[in-house]
């Protein structure tokens, strides 16, 4: 009943009167006036004048699985969508329910996450005002042909950001989305895999969203669409934005990527033509980033003109962070 009262206030044009809404909802007056205070408690603003009605002023930031399946028709991503208050991490809870037989396209997200995390065994700030959520995968595909799936991924949420906000967003390889040099989006892939196939895959994205501001230890090279737009932005559109782009990128990603994808990845990857550091099997390799291979991988070239293809390990950009 309340979910009725709220899409029908969302979409009045001015005043309904609850006479209105007990004659279209078929209950009580004294009902409709126990939904709207329900729903004023969980932060929704709405006005109310005698011999008028109410009139919806204004939502809280919260996310809405009803308002994010709006006219979202996808195939891959997004199929299922579950909205939670708080979870450990939201890759976590994908995999227990990829363990009971939840079905790939499924996202979870949450407004806070407890455990919240990144690449390496780092942690991820959850704070409120962001995007937290994962994607679940069952491709067809053999483990070796999904390490590429981060790159598509952080391409799909670029192409996001940079259509629904006109900021100049980039991809750092390989997981981050970056505004000039400071982070706004991580990305923490995960898989659970045999020798020959791939059970599921659990994409994990974090997007620094409304923001104003960020611990002192991380300020320096963190930043959030607000900061970067200073406009508030609606969280259940631009996560709506976000899954259509998931949807067409991961949908090519499984078959192959175009070359007209993997064209322009490269003119949106900040790495590509920088100094970088990259550290792995205990050693550090400083070299030009050169080019990224079609299978996501990062071409480096030291000092000496020697080539490396760079798969994993971590890496430094010169200039970013």
């Amino acid at each position: 009943m309340k979910r009725k009262i709220l899409d029908i206030l969302k979409n009045t044009d001015g005043y309904i009167s609850g006479e209105q809404l007990s004659s279209e909802l078929g209950v009580s007056r004294t009902a409709v006036w126990k939904n709207i205070n329900s729903l004023r408690k969980d932060g929704y603003v709405i006005d109310s004048v005698t011999n008028k009605g109410y009139r919806m002023v204004s939502c809280p930031d919260k996310l809405d699985g009803n308002v994010i399946r709006e006219s979202l028709d996808t195939k891959v991503a997004g199929t299922e969508i579950c909205i939670l208050d708080v979870v450990d991490s939201t890759n976590e809870e994908i995999k227990r329910r990829a363990a009971n037989n939840a079905q790939s396209g499924l996202i979870v997200a949450a407004e806070k996450q407890t455990c919240g995390k990144g690449r390496l065994g780092r942690s991820w700030s959850s704070e409120s005002g962001g995007l937290y959520f994962s994607l679940l995968l069952r491709p067809e595909l053999p483990p070796s042909d999904i390490s590429g799936i981060t790159l598509a991924a952080g391409y799909a949420v670029c192409l996001a950001v940079r259509e629904y906000t006109g900021i100049d967003a980039r991809i750092k390889w390989p997981n981050d989305v970056i505004v000039g040099n400071k982070k706004i989006c991580g990305i923490l892939t995960e898989m659970t895999a045999q020798t020959d196939r791939v059970d599921h895959v659990a994409i994990g994205i974090g997007i620094n969203v409304n923001h104003e501001a960020f611990p002192e230890d991380i300020n320096k090279k963190a930043s959030s669409l607000y900061i970067e737009s200073g406009k508030r932005i609606d969280r259940n559109k631009f996560l709506r934005c976000v899954i259509q782009k998931l949807d067409k990128v991961l949908s090519s990603f499984l078959v192959s990527l175009s070359a007209d994808d993997m064209s322009q990845f490269r003119e949106l990857c900040a790495t590509i033509g920088k100094r970088v550091s990259v550290k792995r099997n205990n050693c550090t390799i400083n070299a030009a980033a050169r080019d990224i291979t079609p299978a996501g991988e990062l071409i480096i070239v030291d000092d000496n003109g020697k080539e490396f293809i760079i798969n994993s390990g971590e890496v430094t950009v010169q200039g970013i962070y």
